[in-house]
């Protein structure tokens, strides 16, 4: 699995960067701008791609989920996977202090036992897809280099391969710190979100911040913040 995830998302990286670089590699010098991709090809490569990375995060924290004995289908594991998503494709500081704020809270939450019947289809639903488009404004802005022509065949490989290897180990350890908890109760204490610190990612807008709890309150869901 550790592999398999991470793979997948470099192809279909590889796969935006061949549609953004207009064939490059394989189109003759001679064809000059008549080659070069339009406007919509390029913004259709990055949202399909944009989805392919969310597609395969969602699966590979959900096999992560299922190795630690929770179902992934269940609607509070459903939040949790998303929380994981966003602080494992996090890069500024701000946006990681808010990503890591929800893991904290909803693992607490989740530890306690707290009644989730609120947590119906429709309100997963709109919070999947808030967190959905948001999530690809963040990435599309991440993996900018892929309009490099060429290049961005690289770039965009490494950086899918990236993304999905930061998100399984921000997974893994999210749910083996939720898993201990449950098991040893004496551990249980009042989280202390990570507090990276400040990077040029933050000057440079690259990042969004995104609260699946407030999301989740938005969306009609309980307040957990």
């Amino acid at each position: 699995m550790n592999l398999y995830y991470p793979f997948a998302a470099a192809l279909s990286g590889a796969g935006a960067g061949i549609v953004i670089s207009g064939g490059s590699l394989v189109t003759a010098v001679s064809a000059g701008a008549a080659a070069a991709p339009s406007g919509a090809a390029i913004a259709g490569a990055m949202a399909g791609d944009a989805a392919a990375v969310l597609g395969l995060a969602s699966r590979s924290v959900g096999h992560v989920s299922l190795l630690y004995g929770y179902d992934p289908e269940d609607p509070s594991e459903k939040l949790f996977i998303m929380s994981v998503i966003n602080a494992g494709t996090a890069v500024s500081a701000s946006a990681k202090t808010a990503a890591f704020a929800d893991i904290s809270r909803l693992t607490q939450a989740l530890v306690r036992g707290k009644a989730w019947a609120i947590l119906d289809k429709s309100v997963i639903a709109q919070v999947s897809k808030r967190f959905a488009n948001a999530l690809s404004v963040r990435l599309t802005k991440q993996s900018l280099g892929k309009v490099v022509p060429a290049a961005g065949i690289v770039i965009g490989s490494g950086f899918n391969w990236a993304t999905l290897e930061s998100i399984i180990d921000t997974a893994d350890m999210a749910y083996r710190r939720r898993f201990l908890l449950e098991k040893y109760p004496q551990l249980k204490a009042e989280a202390v979100p990570v507090v990276p610190q400040r990077t040029t990612e933050d000057e440079d807008g690259v990042d969004e911040d995104i609260s699946i709890l407030t999301e989740l309150v938005e969306a009609g869901g309980p307040d957990l913040q």
